[in-house]
């Protein structure tokens, strides 16, 4: 039987006569496996698998996302922290990933929703922001970059991608922070924070967040939001990856286990 004849028809059995020598009791199961007295077994696709049928709307996968990714501007330039926690639902896939995408010297990108998608459009943006340089023989401006990663993924729109990033940078301008996602919005603000986790960073950034910052005082900001936010996000953990972008270029301050912070700041507040 061909292929496409086997994926259009509306049931479609697959038998094997010769028994296996270990019992399965198995009964009819919703996955349409079925086990005979003999212990042969029978395979049966129930439901057709062409996706115009008259059946229903089709059914898209689910994605279940956790993270916390979290950028702000204040007057000495940009600050971006972010976890590291991969989660595929209640399963923790990994706890080093690196959510900070670095464009180029002057420009990054954070990763929170489907990471396969945050890595490849990111990168490709990246290639793109090369590709203006060599031509108009300057940098691209943040806007101009968070501009082109709108487009791109805008084209797409409605077809399953996954993706809310932050851009920043610093240009002529001074410095940049716009939102991009994947449904081709794109926002200006001088705060973001994305992910299953990011109420809890908003609450933190907002207490203490003064435009007359120090370098020092922000980046502990930025590193204590991230840490309240894994403390109270399951979703979020790992570590906590800060970086500073300012007039030369970024600069990746620290990177602490989110374990340590938390005997940190509990000594300090027994202190």
């Amino acid at each position: 039987m061909a292929l496409s004849s086997v994926l259009h028809s509306e049931s479609a059995d697959f038998s094997f006569d010769k028994s296996f020598g270990f019992g399965c009791g198995f009964g009819q199961s919703d996955f349409g496996y079925s086990s005979t007295p003999d212990d042969s077994l029978n395979f049966a696709i129930k439901a057709s698998l062409n996706p115009t049928d008259e059946e229903g709307p089709e059914r898209k996968i689910e994605f279940l996302h956790g993270t916390t990714t979290l950028a702000f501007k204040f007057q000495r330039g940009v600050i971006v922290a972010v976890d590291s926690r991969a989660t595929a639902g209640s399963y923790i896939a990994s706890q080093t990933v690196k959510k900070v995408i670095e464009i180029n010297p002057y420009l990054l990108g954070t990763m929170a929703g489907g990471a396969a998608d945050c890595s490849f459009w990111e990168r490709l943006l990246a290639r793109q922001c090369r590709i203006y340089e060599l031509r108009n023989k300057e940098r691209i401006s943040v806007a101009a970059a968070s501009k082109l990663l709108a487009n791109m993924v805008y084209q797409y729109k409605g077809m399953g991608l996954s993706m809310g990033t932050m851009v920043c940078g610093w240009d002529k301008r001074g410095p940049g922070l716009y939102y991009v996602d994947s449904e081709g919005n794109r926002v200006c603000g001088d705060l973001f924070a994305v992910g299953s986790g990011s109420m809890y960073a908003y609450g933190i950034v907002d207490s203490g967040l003064r435009q007359d910052m120090s370098v020092e005082e922000a980046c502990d900001l930025g590193r204590r939001a991230i840490y309240q936010a894994t403390y109270r996000d399951a979703y979020s953990g790992g570590q906590v990856n800060l970086y500073h972008v300012h007039g030369e270029g970024w600069t990746r301050v620290s990177q602490d286990d989110v374990l340590k912070l938390h005997h940190q700041f509990q000594a300090e507040g027994q202190a």
